[in-house]
């Protein structure tokens, strides 16, 4: 039984706005307290309960946007998460699961209990010793400067597999081997599988994406340059700068969960990425 239900949506889309606004009051009505993110203050007609997503202490999160809204929404908010309701307000919103029209049905769902749940697996990174956020989609790693080549060298449990001279590295979950870790070459993994993936970008030897078992450590120490990047699911940048810079992978013990209203990736992947069907003719 959800008591507490937090709003998030992009700030640049005033259809967006609307529909926060308008789910706000339709949710309060219901009897839960509403809690919307800070930097919709101002642009929304209603006063409410506005909070960093750092403070967002709720039962359910809303989001009303598209795979980027999730992501900065996923980095940002205190662990354990709360189970995530995506209306798609996006480009394509891979992850999403309700579009705008049914935004209102999809909370009278969640409300009566009509939904399941979908837990995504996270990536835990450390950065030269230090922690940083769980990667639910990747983690990139790359020369803070365009077009400055990554020398790298790459290990799973310790053992050396291969040295890298590339634009960048990113690790990918299975989440997120349906995002950027595509664009760059990389393999679909069914969300059954228990792995994440490594891909090169733009590689100068041939190398290809290898997948790797969940219960993994991926250790990616950089050679050169001096100062790296290290991106986490587009929303979170560190800024590395040593001669020989570390950076270590391995499974989370955090998940993101979903709520969805039947299983769908494959219709999801069919309609929003890259299968395409013949429409009954070949």
């Amino acid at each position: 039984m959800f008591k507490s239900a937090g709003i998030v949506a992009r700030y640049d889309k005033r259809n967006a706005i609307k529909l926060a606004e308008d789910l706000a009051a339709y949710i309060e009505k219901k009897g839960l307290d509403v809690y919307i993110e800070e930097t919709l203050k101002g642009k929304l007609k209603k006063r409410g309960n506005f909070r960093p997503l750092k403070d967002m202490k709720t039962d359910l999160i809303v989001t009303i946007g598209g795979d980027g809204t999730i992501l900065r929404t996923c980095v940002a908010i205190p662990k354990p998460e709360p189970p995530i309701l995506a209306i798609n307000m996006g480009v394509r919103g891979f992850l999403t699961e309700a579009t705008p029209k049914e935004a209102f049905t999809a909370i009278e769902k969640c409300l009566k209990g009509d939904y399941i749940m979908e837990k995504c697996a996270k990536l835990a990174i450390t950065a030269n010793n230090a922690k940083i956020p769980d990667a639910l989609n990747e983690v990139l790693i790359t020369a803070d400067e365009p077009v400055k080549l990554l020398y790298a060298k790459v290990s799973k449990n310790d053992g050396h597999i291969l040295d890298c001279q590339a634009d960048g590295l990113m690790v990918a979950t299975q989440t997120g081997s349906t995002g950027y870790s595509l664009s760059a070459g990389g393999p679909v993994l069914d969300p059954n599988v228990d792995a994440f993936v490594l891909t090169p970008i733009c590689s100068l030897s041939i190398l290809r994406s290898i997948v790797f078992p969940n219960d993994s450590k991926i250790t990616v120490t950089v050679l050169r340059p001096k100062r790296v990047m290290v991106v986490v699911d587009g929303a979170y940048r560190h800024v590395l700068e040593s001669e020989s810079s570390c950076i270590t992978v391995t499974r989370s013990k955090n998940v993101t969960t979903f709520i969805r209203f039947r299983e769908n990736f494959y219709n999801r992947l069919r309609s929003r990425l890259i299968f395409r069907g013949f429409g009954g003719k070949i």
